[in-house]
């Protein structure tokens, strides 16, 4: 059962208890990420993500450590294009203490300028780490040409430039417009008692901030090619398509239908193309879904050599797969897989409460454990056929590579 409240200053809370497990997991939700940065802010969310760990005026960054490390806790943070998440794991007899690191964290940082000077070469050396990946790279320049010059078209990290242009005040009058009441959920799942909410309303509920809502500007898919020489050792091939949006019905058929097609080690693209001919070490498909907007693409790793052959089998894969869809069989294994992957990830607290924080953001029904399965098994034919013609909609079709590609040709030719 999942328990809904409000505190004082407008604060959503979502928790579920889950009385068999000694540990709870905190996540404090912030409907704020790349997206809803300005040109000149890009990288902005990502650097207050890193900013909040750096001390407070009440802790030190060497003190929320260790004050975490000697309960045995979990401390740790993320930031996607359209959400920041800093979360807590912790033993539910030390649940207090999380409760009080968050808030002090989320309200109370110093963002003091030598910190920030610091924490820019960190954030500069993570970037560097990136663009030596073929995969962040390609993805990234994915993103860019299919949605240009918008937030969603630049990276969550930003760049040098925009990171050396924040200032500690423009951080803080960012975070004062985008942290708000009506744009963070606290999301709770474990073993725990109603005094929580007592503590979250000491700790969170009696913060003043601004209710302000946040909204960011609509994108428009738009396939275009991009192709990148970068001195990696293989290239990195991906062929995107025009996705679903994060509030589709159509998310289940899609993750069957990918769970035959593209995911994991028994799928068609692993078999025929890596196991059967030894071209790729990594290759696979995937959906990312975003408000208003979301993808599907097919990637591989593999040498300059082998590229053209490749992107030639990857094709055969798709057109096969939008002439014949799945059987029956495919189709009933694939809902019995997923189901079973839902079943043993939602045994794990941080995962159930990853779920709820996501959930409450965006505003969608909170769904019952058997609502998720039944809506799993009722996948048909008729709605995996649906969406197969939907997300290999080749007139969507976007072409990315990246490594030496001089003198390739032209690839995924259908």
């Amino acid at each position: 059962m999942y328990i809904q409240k409000v505190l004082s200053n407008g604060i959503r809370v979502v928790a579920e208890k889950i009385p068999y497990v000694r540990s709870v997991s905190i996540g404090v939700w912030i409907g704020n990420g790349s997206r809803y940065e300005k040109k000149e802010e890009n990288g902005m969310s990502h650097f207050i993500e890193h900013m909040l760990f750096k001390g407070t005026e009440r802790r030190t960054a060497e003190q929320i450590a260790v004050e975490m490390d000697s309960v045995g806790a979990q401390l740790n943070a993320f930031t996607t294009r359209e959400s920041t998440c800093f979360y807590a794991k912790i033993l539910n007899e030390y649940v207090e203490t999380a409760i009080d690191i968050l808030s002090d964290m989320l309200f109370g940082s110093r963002l003091s300028e030598r910190d920030m000077e610091l924490e820019r070469r960190v954030v500069c050396e993570e970037i560097a780490m990136y663009e030596d990946s073929p995969e962040d790279v390609a993805y990234d320049m994915f993103s860019e040409a299919v949605w240009g010059d918008s937030p969603m078209g630049r990276t969550i990290l930003g760049t040098a430039k925009t990171l050396y242009d924040i200032t500690p005040d423009k951080m803080r009058e960012y975070i004062a417009s985008h942290y708000t009441s009506k744009n963070m959920v606290i999301a709770v799942s474990g073993s725990f008692d109603d005094g929580i909410f007592d503590e979250l309303e000491k700790w969170f509920g009696t913060r003043k901030i601004r209710d302000n809502e946040v909204c960011c500007e609509p994108v428009s898919y738009i396939a275009r090619n991009m192709y990148r020489e970068r001195d990696f050792e293989q290239i990195q091939l991906i062929a995107g398509f025009k996705g679903i949006d994060i509030m589709d019905n159509s998310v289940y058929p899609l993750l069957v239908f990918n769970n035959v097609f593209g995911s994991g080690m028994s799928c068609r693209l692993f078999q025929n193309i890596r196991e059967k001919y030894g071209l790729v070490y990594s290759i696979g498909a995937g959906h990312s879904a975003y408000s208003g907007t979301g993808t599907f693409d097919v990637s591989a790793a593999t040498t300059k050599e082998n590229a053209e052959k490749v992107a030639e089998l990857i094709v055969d894969e798709i057109k096969k797969i939008k002439s014949e869809k799945l059987t029956d069989d495919e189709i009933e294994r694939a809902k019995i897989q997923l189901k079973g992957n839902y079943i043993l990830s939602n045994e794990n607290v941080s995962a159930r409460m990853q779920t709820l924080g996501r959930t409450m953001l965006l505003n969608k029904p909170l769904k019952r454990q058997d609502e998720v399965i039944d809506e799993i098994m009722a996948v048909d034919q008729e709605s995996v056929s649906e969406i197969i013609d939907r997300v290999t909609d080749i007139s969507t079709l976007s072409v990315i590579a990246a490594g030496h590609i001089s003198g390739i040709g032209e690839l995924f030719k259908f």
